[in-house]
């Protein structure tokens, strides 16, 4: 081979390779110049908070944050809680938690301008929606509870349908937060029936809660409404029944907490209410 030859050789051996190393980067470098997308990032868990750095303990990113721990309530508590104590300048606004996370961060925010919490009894299946809105809840000092997992008439079910409601939502609040929450409230219904209240106690609650007060929002009346009746009836004590989802709530909760105030009444948690 003449030196010509060879260099013409070697030129065209350089600007194969150089081909070759073009199709790899093109190609992820993959068998007959094809290959699978690299892995896509593992999606969040349904269940898992969309700021679960934060909620997170110990470096474990599967565990629930530590949140505070309410007030211990005191001993001989009735197991069904309509009210609280008359003698203290409290109310305690309780919320059906479903809906838009809009609407109840709406909500929410509302009660700690005004420097007040509610308590807020969670769907199930809202919480595998909106697994947030449990986090959001808790560290703002309002209160989280069960409210059964699909919100169907809980009067009507047989005992084991009762239990199965109730455990799947506690499941829920404890994959979310580390707990099932203090208070379980039936759905559908004001009162916990005795099969309910026995296979709530089953699933671990030593409270039912009712209420004394319904705002009747979840009907849409409107917003005034929904202060009229929230603000002639409510006394020291009330528990309140109110509801995320619903923009008349919304736009009269800052009419129903000014009319607290200038009635020198507070709302707070339902177990700060009763401690």
């Amino acid at each position: 081979m003449t030196p010509l030859d060879r260099r013409s050789l070697l030129r065209q051996l350089a600007r194969a390779a150089a081909l070759g190393a073009a199709g790899a980067v093109a190609s992820g470098c993959g068998d007959g110049g094809s290959q699978a997308s690299p892995p896509a990032s593992p999606k969040a868990s349904p269940h898992a908070s969309t700021s679960s750095a934060a909620r997170t303990t110990g470096g474990n990113s599967s565990a629930p944050a530590a949140y505070p721990e309410p007030p211990p309530l005191p001993a001989g508590l009735p197991f069904q809680l309509t009210s609280g104590p008359a003698g203290r300048p409290q109310v305690a606004l309780t919320f059906h938690g479903q809906g838009s996370p809009q609407l109840a961060e709406s909500l929410l925010g509302q009660l700690e301008s005004a420097g007040a919490h509610g308590t807020v009894l969670a769907v199930g299946s809202w919480l595998d929606e909106q697994p947030q809105m449990a986090h959001r809840v808790l560290t703002r000092g309002h209160e989280l509870g069960n409210h059964t997992m699909h919100h169907g008439d809980i009067s009507t079910m047989s005992a084991e349908q009762t239990y199965a409601e109730i455990t799947q939502c506690a499941d829920r609040l404890r994959r979310l937060t580390g707990s099932i929450g203090r208070w379980f409230r039936p759905s559908r219904a004001k009162d916990c029936t005795a099969l309910v209240g026995d296979q709530a106690r089953r699933a671990g609650y030593a409270h039912c809660l009712g209420y004394d007060l319904d705002s009747l929002d979840f009907t849409d009346p409107g917003p005034a409404a929904v202060t009229r009746t929230v603000l002639t009836a409510v006394r020291p004590g009330s528990v309140v029944s109110l509801h995320f989802g619903h923009p008349g709530t919304v736009a009269a909760m800052p009419a129903i907490l000014d009319g607290l105030r200038t009635r020198g009444l507070r709302a707070v948690t339902m177990s700060e209410l009763v401690t």
